[in-house]
């Protein structure tokens, strides 16, 4: 893993003006903010990560300028290439309020990966860009301990990334993180929905909270009540608020890849920001529509907490949560019954939530309360 930090040189010149002259004290890039000492001593720590998450195509190992793979040794003879890049969003505000690092990696690759495989795209490698103001090194092994996490999790290698240590950027404590990952998918196999027909079943892949989107109205309503990260959640005593919305987003990626070789998936959606509403749409042709029964999946306290402590409408939940469905197959009838019996095989929570119809002029997508 590389770590570059452009060094910013300010050359002041005017005829006019009588150069300053040096400091007393020399300066150094560290006395600017940045250590790149430090910066190396997390690039070792960080190698054995790295190497947990070596798979067919990719050794994971770190130090050059650049990753490579191998797609013939990783199995493929006629793939496309699939690239997916995302973040985490505000749900970052949690990690530097509770001091918990290490989920929001897993956050990181699940948003890249679970983009993948909508697509029928295996992940091959992630990278991943880690910017502060001031780099701590305990708080950065975290992270990267649970992007390495989210990479065994998916399958995929951690090849590479970057840190960026720039001073007056960022508040203290505090970072931004982004994701790049590459997958692939041989030619005959991509999904697209171009196959999804009307009867399709709609499969509903539970998920295990509020995943990575809606964090700006989900800190509003703690904001409101004025709960504290410690003190219990009003939706699951087992843990305190902190750690309940900290939960990692689910990874979908192995349970899916063997759904798919099943046969009969038509399309997949991954349910992130915009909701069911949003993203189911963008896999079903214009002349078709999603028709969903919102009594045919469980509701999760949390999104029952948010709405009535929030006094949020239910036509803003469905816009900005996954209400509990992280990940839709869209399955031809025939094939129903051995997807579900291969995703519960994977520990998969599954729920039939609706069908394909014929639009006939009408909406996108409807659920009926």
């Amino acid at each position: 893993m590389k770590y570059f930090r452009a060094i910013g040189i300010y050359k002041f010149h005017r005829e006019d003006t009588i150069a300053a002259p040096p400091p007393q004290t020399p300066m150094t890039y560290r006395n600017a903010g940045v250590d790149i000492d430090a910066g190396n001593a997390l690039v070792e720590a960080i190698k054995p990560l790295a190497r947990s998450t070596a798979r067919q195509g990719a050794d994971a190992a770190l130090g050059g300028f650049g990753g490579l793979f191998d797609l013939r040794a990783a199995g493929f003879e006629d793939p496309l290439l699939v690239a997916a890049t995302d973040g985490v969003g505000t749900k970052l505000k949690l990690a530097f309020n509770t001091g918990i690092h290490d989920t929001v990696g897993i956050d990181l690759v699940a948003m890249c990966v679970n983009d993948l495989v909508v697509q029928g795209a295996e992940p091959l490698f992630f990278l991943d860009y880690l910017a502060t103001g001031h780099l701590e090194a305990d708080v950065a092994a975290a992270v990267v301990s649970g992007i390495a996490d989210g990479c065994r999790q998916a399958g995929c290698a951690l090849i590479g990334g970057e840190t960026a240590e720039m001073p007056g950027m960022y508040g203290d404590g505090e970072y931004d993180l982004a994701g790049f990952t590459v997958g692939a998918v041989e030619r005959t196999n991509v999904i697209d929905g171009r196959n999804v027909a009307a009867g399709d079943i709609l499969l509903g892949l539970a998920s295990n909270g509020v995943h990575s989107n809606g964090f700006s109205l989900v800190r509003r309503v703690i904001e409101h009540t004025g709960i504290t990260f410690d003190s219990p959640a009003p939706f699951d005593s087992r843990q305190n608020l902190g750690e309940s919305l900290l939960a990692p987003t689910k990874i979908y990626v192995k349970s899916c890849l063997t759904a798919i070789k099943t046969g009969g998936i038509h399309g997949i959606a991954h349910i992130t920001g915009g909701g069911l509403v949003e993203n189911l749409p963008r896999v079903i042709p214009n002349d078709l529509s999603a028709q969903l029964d919102k009594m045919s999946w469980p509701s999760l306290p949390v999104f029952e907490w948010i709405a009535d402590a929030g006094n949020v409408p239910s036509e803003e939940m469905q816009r900005t949560f996954n209400l509990g469905i992280g990940m839709v197959l869209i399955v031809h009838p025939d094939s129903v019954d051995q997807a579900t019996e291969v995703l519960r095989e994977h520990g998969e929570s599954i729920y039939e939530i609706g069908r394909i119809v014929e639009r006939n002029g009408g909406p996108e997508i409807t659920i009926e309360e």
